[in-house]
């Protein structure tokens, strides 16, 4: 078994997360005296097309879009800056816009593996000729650009390198045979003409954030699953509230895969996007092993499943969703994690258990209401005849038993020491419009344009309770323009806009990512942040400080550290992305190219590290 799964199993719920990194390139240590928390240079922000880091530490490139990917005897194919990569050889090359990601010690020294999520594709990069044309090679590339990358790494004397070829190297991708479990399994919504039975589906797209069990596997988490699905746009009419609701409606797709694959048909295969948005559990140490969609868990514009443990070693996973006005729900497994095996001993936690929606009222407390078949009104009078349709359409339950709609709830990251649970909620420009939810003590903002951290402490301690404490950690934007409604938790804290990913490392620093739009950034009221970026927060003192400033157009998203906290993994997605459609010339060729227009900008992690060794933070 390897070493990072029996540190999971045999660690209790207050520690779980600390006591996951303790093998790797060194040993896990907190800073020493005379190393100060935050007591990196800060960086200004800046619009400059690079990345900025504070100038006692460097960064390495490490697996950017189109790196080869395989084990042995497979191909190599190498990335080809034109783009006329076929579908086959982008299906053994790492994916588009890299997202959430995990980095998993392997038990030898040195040796660990990466796993990473690709978030969407930008079919103007992807393919030599953009979208002048559709055809079947081009929807294949595509769906083979997203999923996720397993690869193994290595540390030398060099900084960190890809192992390859390796045993572990997989790509997982829109067109990989997964299986389906939980209660919605097999019901009548979950059957296709492909697969009668409602038990298997082909592929995982849309792959934004991630979690992992304790059990030591990976949950990547099916986000933007709507925009794929499309059909004739005179079929519209007769799609149903609840295709209304989750965005399957022909005519508002993102691209033409239905003109092509059938199953992207709505109007010839409506229950095939009941398969998607769903948290699909990936076993990286195992690359036979089919990857499992957990119906349990919900299905949602799924973003985040960061799991801890209840008191009473039930597994909890914590998980938003992405759209305006959606919510943030928990599930709690029914059973305990068992110290006395991996994956195969576990694998039915996540498919029994109770999920939740949250309620957060004005007095600062909040409660964890049951999505249950036949309690608070989640009956077949109100459109759910099973538990099944609870799960599938699990926002409208959520609209039935009472969440609050949120300003688009992403990461989810839990303090490894208190226990505490920090969100982003990234923004909601329609909040307080017409006919919109007005604001509330959750999302005390009308035209909210930048977002915020939320947290809660869950009653006695334990992540296993129906009810929980709030407040606000920060409301993020400019203080200096008074109609913003900024406030940080200290005064010198560095502003930012637009949080998106969030990570706690073993000692406890915050680092907060950010995902301004690109048709925003550098312009008023946006200007005074600059280019997208990463900081650092002490929830301790307050303290947050700015790490990085990123190319134009990028996000940075993705973040693990080490365990010895010596190396920071983070990612840079759609770099030169200055629109969100993807049809405007892009504003850098990030990382290989000087200028915009001398090399196709590309997705790409970086292995980041303090020049003298040290503990990243300091």
């Amino acid at each position: 078994m390897p070493l990072d799964r029996r540190i999971f199993l045999q660690s209790g719920a207050a520690a779980v997360v600390a006591l996951l990194y303790r093998s790797g390139a060194g040993a896990a240590s907190s800073a020493p005296g005379g190393q100060a928390v935050l007591g990196f240079t800060g960086v200004p922000a800046s619009l400059r097309d690079a990345v900025v880091l504070p100038p006692e530490y460097e960064w390495q490139l490490l697996y950017p879009w189109g790196t080869p990917t395989g084990t042995a005897g497979q191909p190599m194919p190498a990335f080809a800056p034109e783009g006329s990569n076929s579908a086959d050889e982008q299906a053994l090359q790492a994916g588009m816009h890299h997202d959430g990601m995990h980095f998993f010690p392997l038990a030898t020294p040195g040796r660990a593996l990466l796993v990473m999520n690709h978030e969407y594709t930008d079919e103007q990069l992807l393919h030599g000729d953009g979208i002048k044309e559709w055809n079947d090679g081009k929807v294949r590339k595509s769906l083979h650009a997203m999923g996720v990358s397993v690869i193994e790494i290595q540390w030398t004397r060099e900084g960190w390198r890809q192992v390859r070829p390796s045993p572990f190297a997989r790509r997982v991708h829109g067109r990989t045979p997964m299986r389906i479990a939980g209660p919605a399994a097999g019901t009548p919504l979950m059957r296709t003409a492909a697969n009668p039975a409602g038990d298997e589906v082909l592929g995982t797209f849309a792959n934004c954030a991630m979690g992992v069990t304790p059990w030591g596997t990976y949950l990547t988490c099916e986000e933007n699953f709507h925009g794929y699905f499309g059909g004739p746009k005179e079929t519209a009419k007769d799609m149903t509230p609840a295709q209304r609701r989750y965005g399957t409606v022909p005519g508002s797709q993102w691209v033409e895969y239905w003109r092509f694959e059938e199953r992207f048909d709505l109007s010839r295969h409506p229950n095939e996007p009941h398969r998607f948005g769903w948290v699909v559990e990936i076993d990286p140490f195992d690359p036979s092993a089919k990857p499992v969609k957990r119906t349990a868990l919900g299905r949602k514009r799924q973003e985040s499943a960061t799991c801890t443990l209840a008191k009473d070693g039930r597994v909890v996973v914590y998980m938003g969703d992405d759209a305006r006005f959606e919510y943030i729900y928990k599930f709690v497994s029914q059973g305990k994690v068992s110290a006395r095996g991996g994956s195969a001993a576990n694998s039915r936690l996540l498919d029994e258990g109770t999920l939740y929606v949250a309620r957060f009222d004005a007095d600062g407390h909040g409660q964890w209401l049951e999505l249950v078949h036949g309690r608070n009104g989640l009956d077949a009078g109100n459109g759910f005849p099973g538990q099944a349709e609870v799960l599938i359409h699990a926002r409208l339950a959520g609209d039935v038993v009472g969440g609050t709609r949120m300003d688009r709830p992403e990461w989810i990251a839990v303090h490894p020491q208190t226990g505490e649970v920090y969100v982003t909620l990234t923004n909601n420009s329609q909040r307080g419009n017409l006919g919109k939810p007005a604001p509330d003590a959750a999302n005390p903002r009308a035209d909210n344009l930048f977002g915020g951290i939320l947290r809660w402490r869950e009653d006695d301690a334990d992540a296993g309770s129906a009810s929980f404490a709030w407040d606000h950690f920060a409301l993020a934007g400019d203080p200096a323009q008074e109609s913003s409604g900024a406030r940080y938790p200290s005064g010198d804290a560095d502003i930012f806009g637009s949080p998106d990913g969030l990570h706690f490392d073993s000692g406890g620093l915050l680092w907060i990512q950010t995902d301004m739009s690109g048709q925003l950034i550098g312009k008023p009221p946006h200007a005074s942040l600059g280019n997208n970026q990463m900081l650092c927060a002490d929830p301790a003192t307050g303290r947050i400080k700015r790490f990085l400033t990123a190319p134009n157009g990028s996000e940075v998203t993705g973040c693990v550290v080490t365990p010895d906290r010596r190396t920071l993994f983070v990612n840079i997605q759609h770099p030169g992305e200055s629109r969100d459609d993807g049809n405007a010339t892009p504003n850098s060729a990030w990382p290989d190219g000087t200028a915009p227009g001398s090399a196709r900008p590309r997705s790409a992690t970086l292995a980041i590290r303090r020049r003298d060794g040290g503990i990243v933070g300091t």
